[in-house]
């Protein structure tokens, strides 16, 4: 199976919270020519030193990867880049935080497929533990913004199973309104729990879910 733009996504974040980060901000863009992902977080960063080192492929920090396998890593990634003309920067400062730039073209027959965003997001919600999550998917001219604190303020724990569920659903509808001009306000989110109203939408146009459907 190969890798989506998802995993790199994935990974590259699960990175950020090994690296003891509190706050992430991860941000997604696409339109005709480009694939864009920027990652920024406070975690402890890096030194020159180790800066240098993150590119070869048989570099891994001791300790960092206790709570999972070792990842595809920077060094994959960047070949991936590079073989699609895109490009790749990070910059980090011992105790500073980091900030990871990576693009696709978006008409290279070799660029990764983009894979699941809401699936993806939901997991790295909950990887993330107690660290802040904050994403951004602009596609074109639509987009939209979430926050692990607003989901938290609707919905309360994210770890538990049901708001998992409805976080990863909130985050298809969206997905799925982004080709229709249609997004969706967080504070749906408390209605869909109790199983009430209707999303409350940030458009005119009527809602629609995954498979197509407006919601009524």
């Amino acid at each position: 199976m190969h890798a989506t733009i998802c995993d790199y996504i994935a990974d590259t974040v699960q990175n950020s919270i090994e690296a003891g980060a509190s706050e992430i901000d991860l941000s997604l863009s696409e339109n005709e020519d480009i694939i864009e992902v920027m990652i920024k977080d406070n975690g402890k960063g890096m030194d020159d030193a180790t800066l240098a080192k993150v590119w070869d492929p048989f570099y891994t920090e001791e300790g960092k990867h206790e709570k999972r396998h070792i990842g595809m890593g920077l060094p994959m990634l960047r070949q991936v880049v590079e073989n699609t003309d895109g490009e790749v920067s990070l910059e980090s400062g011992k105790g500073s935080g980091t900030s990871l730039k990576f693009s696709f073209s978006a008409g290279h027959p070799d660029t990764p497929p983009l894979g699941d965003v809401a699936t993806t997001v939901t997991s790295l919600i909950n990887y993330a533990g107690e660290c802040k999550l904050r994403f951004k998917h602009i596609r074109g001219s639509e987009s939209y913004v979430i926050t692990t604190d607003e989901l938290e303020s609707v919905l309360g724990n994210l770890h538990e199973v049901t708001n998992v569920t409805l976080v990863r659903d909130f985050l298809r509808a969206q997905e799925s309104g982004m080709e229709t001009g249609v997004t969706f306000a967080t504070t749906a989110l408390a209605s869909t729990k109790k199983g009430t109203a209707a999303p409350e939408i940030n458009s005119s146009k009527p809602p629609r879910s995954e498979n197509g459907e407006t919601y009524t």
